[in-house]
């Protein structure tokens, strides 16, 4: 039994069911209910954390349902298959008729996604770069050829032509780009440098983030050292990338029990900050904190049209900054 609300509407639209069967799939279930909208875009609303039953989050598309059960269901609206120029600023570390290099703020989203459909970096670009945009990315990438979250600030380079896609790609799936980033995380990591190595892939918990796994995901490495420490408490640290999987520097270091501060999703939060010896000032700065302090501040490799090899850097932001001023103080 399925009872939505109207469909008419431009926001998302909410659908409560009731499973009438007992053992059957989820997502299968759903499908049948709502005749609307493929078993496909149910499962990826399932894992992506559109679906709930008794005010619990459900994950698992291959979930059995029970008779009776209850589940509500939010599917977002259509949205636009061509991202639009959006006059955002962006603050322009270089460019010339090839690339260009942005010094990213965090929380600017990278490119369009089911819930970000503007707003983004991408509108951002269409709106600075016009149609010099590469288009191998398609049309709600154009011109990206990696990517931040977006929470993490920091460099990040985009093409403005299909050869220099072709090879800054080609760059980065030889692992020839120099990336370097600084963090601040909890405690003091031991030894004081080195590697952490360990599979990533999708939580099998939480679809929703990433886990270093005791099998498959994929191979990923992360080599750090410690900058500056700050008592027991917290540490500035420098990491490299040998691999680039989503999240890494995140995971890795939640890995080795020492998560980046303000990242809530792998227990660098508010929670940690509590049980680690603040004073008031600093915990209510942390506190308020806008996501994890993580900062891409290197950017190195060959130029695709003058075949030299570039380098940029970029200063920590003001948000880090103040937070390393209040842990020098305790």
């Amino acid at each position: 039994m399925t009872m939505p609300n109207d469909p008419s509407t431009e926001a998302a639209t909410r659908h409560h069911v009731i499973a009438d069967t007992d053992g059957d799939r989820l997502d299968r279930m759903l499908a049948t209910a709502l005749s609307g909208h493929s078993r496909t875009r149910i499962k990826a609303l399932i894992e992506n954390g559109q679906l709930t039953s008794a005010d619990a989050t459900i994950t698992d598309p291959s979930y059995r349902v029970k008779s009776g059960e209850a589940f509500t269901l939010d599917i977002p609206p259509a949205e636009p298959a061509i991202p639009q120029p959006e006059a955002i600023d962006l603050n322009v570390i270089y460019e010339d008729l090839d690339l260009v290099v942005i010094d990213k703020p965090a929380g600017l989203v990278v490119h369009p996604a089911p819930g970000n459909s503007g707003g983004t970096l991408v509108n951002a670009l269409l709106a600075h770069c016009g149609e010099t945009l590469s288009g191998i990315g398609g049309v709600k990438r154009p011109g990206i050829v990696h990517r931040l979250d977006k929470e993490t600030s920091g460099l990040i380079v985009v093409a403005k032509n299909d050869n220099t896609h072709i090879d800054l790609s080609e760059q980065f799936s030889a692992r020839t780009i120099s990336r370097a980033y600084q963090a601040l995380v909890w405690g003091i990591p031991r030894p004081r440098s080195g590697d952490i190595e360990g599979n990533i892939g999708r939580n099998r918990q939480n679809r929703k983030k990433m886990a270093v796994l005791p099998s498959g995901g994929k191979n990923a490495k992360t080599g750090y050292k410690v900058i500056k420490r700050f008592g027991n408490c917290a540490s500035l640290i420098e990491c490299k990338l040998a691999t680039g999987r989503t999240h890494q520097i995140r995971v890795h270091m939640a890995h080795i029990g020492h998560p980046v501060i303000g990242d809530t999703t792998y227990g660098g939060g508010i929670s940690r900050a509590r049980r680690t010896p603040l004073n008031e000032e600093t915990l209510k700065y942390i506190k308020q904190l806008r996501g994890q302090t993580l900062h891409a501040f290197e950017l190195g490799f060959r130029h695709p049209g003058s075949a030299e090899t570039v380098k940029f850097m970029s200063q920590l932001p003001i948000e880090m900054r103040e937070l390393i001023a209040l842990l020098e103080s305790l």
